[in-house]
Parts: structure tokens; sequence; C-alpha cells
């Protein structure tokens, strides 16, 4: 039996493998997807709604709600957030 990882927490885990930064950042694209769509739902706004409020395509709104799609940049999430009346908030932990 290895034991290479008794004691060790999951974090650790990833980090040892070099995935923590990649699962951070799925994990954290999957939760602002996920409060994204919430937020249209809650509003009733159709997705070519949000996507004219944010004065871009629905395809760009599409990758915005795709979860595994890491790729967004600030401009976009801030777009999202003010289309909503919300306020992006991105703080360094």
């Amino acid at each position: 039996m290895n034991k290479k990882h008794l004691g060790s927490n999951f974090d650790d885990f990833l980090r040892e493998d070099g995935l923590l930064d990649d699962v951070t950042a799925t994990a954290t694209k999957r939760v602002i997807a996920y409060q994204i769509e919430k937020e249209m739902k809650r509003r009733q706004l159709t997705k070519a709604e949000m996507a004219s409020r944010m004065k871009t395509s629905r395809a760009a709104l599409e990758r915005l709600l795709d979860p595994d799609n890491t790729s967004v940049t600030l401009a976009t999430l801030e777009h999202a957030a003010s289309a909503l009346g919300k306020k992006l908030r991105v703080e360094l932990a």
C-alpha cells in the first residue's frame, strides 16, 4: 500500500501533482457560472437578453456560462455583474 499521501490533505495532494491551480480555477469558474445563471433565472432573463445587456454576443455569454471554460476575462465578468445590477468583487486570499 502506498502511504505517500497518508495524513496529508487534498490540497497538498493536488499541489504535489501540479493540479491545484487548475482545479481551483475550474471550481471558481463553476461557482461564478452558477451564480450568474441563478441570478438570470431569478430575474427571468433569457440568454439573448443577458447578452444584449452585456453588449456582447450570445456565444460569448455561452462561454461565460460554460463551467469548464476558465478563460474568462475580468472585463467580461464585470459586464455580467453590471448587467445583473451587481458589483464584481475579486480578492486575493
